[in-house]
C-alpha cells in the first residue's frame, strides 16, 4: 500500500498502550481510519499526573491527555491541552492534565470528563481508560517489592522474572472490553514495558477479551532497550513477556523495526545505555507470532518541552505513518 485510505472498509483499531508510544502512533493512525479507540494505561503516578493524584485524589490524566491530543483535529485547543507552566507553584504542570482533573471533580466521573474533553478537542475516534478502578502499580523483583509506576521506571531489575500487578485489583472497563471485542485489529503499542504496557495487560479481563476477540492482534516492539530493565533484549523477549500476562499464542503478528537509527541518534542513546533491540532472525521460531520487519524509525530526534522536566521522555520514536501503512497492509492483505 502506498496511500492513506479512509473509507467504509477502514478497519476498527483498538490500540493498547499509554504515553509517548501511543501518542506517536495515534497522530498518524487517525489519518488511516476514523474507527480508532485508544485503550489507555491508568497506572501513571509520575510528574504532573502524580501531583494531581496525590493532591486531589483523581485518576491519572497524563496518558489520557496525550491520546486525546494525538487524536484532536483542533490545533489551537490541542496546543492549549499541551501547554506546561514554567514557573510558580504550577511549574512543570500540564494545563491539559489540570483541565481533565477539574472535569472529573466537576462531573464526579473520569469517564464523563474524557467525553467532555473529547468534544472540546474534536477528536477522531475515542479514548477509553483500560480500567476506571483506582490502583497502584507494584513490581516484584525477587524478594524486593517496588511500589508505584514512577519508582518502577527507575528500578534496575535484579532477577530474571520480575512481575507487575495492580493493587488493589483492577477490572477492565466495559467500554474497553467492547472495543477489543469489536475490533478488526488490536494493536499493542510500543512504550515503557513495565510502566505502560504490562500494566494494561495485567488488568483483570484484558487477557480474556484478547482470547475471545476475532481481531488480529499485532504487537509493535520498542526501537531501543531500557537500561537496567531490558538490556540486550530481542524482539522475541517482548512477545514472551506479553504472553506471561495474556497467554501464549494470543499475538498474531509482531511488527518490528529493521532500519538502524541515524549515527547521531545511536550515539546519543548509547551514551545513556540504550541500544537497538536485537532482531537476529534465528530466534523468531521461538514464538508463534508472524514476524514482519520494516523500516519504522523516525529520522528526526523529537524535542522535549523545556517545562517538562519531571520525566525524561523518549526522543527516538517510531515513524507513525510507516507503522500505519504496515497495519493497513496487515488488515487488507
Amino acid at each position: 500500500m502506498t496511500d492513506k485510505r479512509i473509507d467504509s472498509r477502514s478497519p476498527k483499531i483498538a490500540l493498547i498502550g499509554g504515553g509517548t508510544g501511543s501518542f506517536t502512533l495515534l497522530k498518524e493512525l487517525k489519518e488511516f481510519t476514523p474507527h480508532i479507540t485508544a485503550l489507555v494505561n491508568m497506572s501513571d503516578d509520575g510528574g504532573s499526573t502524580g501531583k494531581l493524584r496525590d493532591e486531589l485524589g483523581v485518576l491519572p490524566p497524563g496518558d489520557i491527555r496525550q491520546c486525546l491530543v494525538a487524536l484532536s483535529d483542533t490545533p489551537q485547543v490541542r496546543d492549549l491541552f499541551n501547554f506546561r507552566f514554567g514557573q510558580g507553584s504550577l511549574d512543570g504542570q500540564s494545563l491539559g492534565n489540570i483541565i481533565l482533573s477539574g472535569l472529573e471533580l466537576q462531573h464526579g466521573s473520569f469517564a464523563e470528563a474524557i467525553k467532555v474533553a473529547s468534544a472540546i478537542l474534536h477528536i477522531r475516534g475515542a479514548v477509553v481508560p483500560i480500567t476506571l478502578d483506582n490502583n497502584s502499580l507494584v513490581m516484584y523483583d525477587g524478594d524486593e517489592v517496588i511500589r508505584g509506576e514512577h519508582k518502577i521506571g527507575h528500578h534496575r531489575i535484579k532477577t530474571k522474572n520480575p512481575k507487575v500487578e495492580l493493587k488493589p485489583k483492577a477490572t477492565i472497563n466495559p467500554e474497553a472490553k467492547q472495543a477489543i471485542n469489536q475490533a478488526d485489529l488490536v494493536v499493542i503499542a510500543p512504550g515503557n514495558l513495565y510502566g505502560s504496557i504490562l500494566p494494561v495487560l495485567a488488568v483483570d479481563g484484558v487477557a480474556n477479551a484478547l482470547a475471545k476477540t476475532d481481531a488480529k492482534v499485532v504487537a509493535i516492539t520498542n526501537l531501543v532497550t531500557k537500561p537496567g530493565q531490558t538490556d540486550g533484549w530481542h524482539v522475541v523477549d517482548y512477545i514472551k513477556e506479553f504472553e506471561k500476562y495474556i497467554g501464549k499464542n494470543q499475538i498474531d503478528v509482531v511488527l518490528y523495526n529493521t532500519d538502524p537509527p541515524t549515527k547521531r541518534l545511536l550515539e546519543k542513546y548509547a551514551a545513556n545505555g540504550e541500544y537497538s533491540v536485537n532482531i537476529n532472525a534465528e530466534r523468531f521460531d521461538e514464538i508463534s507470532a508472524q514476524p514482519i520487519g520494516k523500516g519504522l524509525v523516525a529520522n528526526k530526534i523529537a524535542k522535549q518541552d523545556k517545562n517538562d522536566t519531571a520525566i525524561q521522555r523518549t526522543l527516538i520514536r517510531h515513524d507513525g505513518y510507516q507503522v500505519g501503512r504496515q497495519l493497513m497492509g496487515i488488515f487488507y492483505e
